[in-house]
């Protein structure tokens, strides 16, 4: 125990001095608060519009996701390089392993975590007679570019 105790005392001085450190700070810091002091500072511009209150989750889905897959490749890379050691049951485990993340991964996708901007709503027809009428041919509805002043084949 005796081989422990510089580094216990150095610990325990560590968090007087903390301690110390704060109560003098508390005690001696001057007290005159002003809207100045109080505003949040960004880099030195003035902020021109409260924050708003509340902050989409999707940017903390899209950094989980990202920190799930350097996970998966810190787990999946001693297996590469040791396969004939882990043999089986370290197959089995990168499987496990890759299902669940796949599984996650696609529940993401099927929820439109991954979906930035307004969502895209399917427009309604108003009716598929216009889209099936005699009017309606390749000539007409598909434009051609780069065709004006050619010979079109007969």
């Amino acid at each position: 125990m005796s081989q422990y105790l510089p580094v216990v005392v150095l610990a325990v001085l560590a968090v007087i001095f903390g301690g110390i450190t704060l109560v003098a700070s508390w005690l001696l810091a001057p007290k005159r608060p002003s809207d100045a002091k109080e505003a949040p500072y960004e880099s030195g511009i003035v902020p021109s519009r409260e924050p708003p209150r509340r902050f989409p989750v999707g940017f903390y889905i899209v950094a989980m996701l990202f920190v799930m897959f350097d996970i998966e490749i810190i787990f999946i890379y001693p297996y590469a390089v040791s396969r004939s050691a882990l043999g089986v049951y370290g197959f089995v485990a990168i499987l496990i392993f890759s299902a669940l993340f796949f599984i996650t991964f696609v529940y993401e996708v099927a929820r439109g975590g991954l979906d930035w901007g307004p969502r895209q709503t399917a427009q309604p027809v108003d009716g598929e007679a216009a889209m099936l009428s005699a009017e309606r041919t390749t000539h007409t509805t598909i434009r051609r570019v780069g065709t004006e002043g050619r010979e079109t084949a007969a």
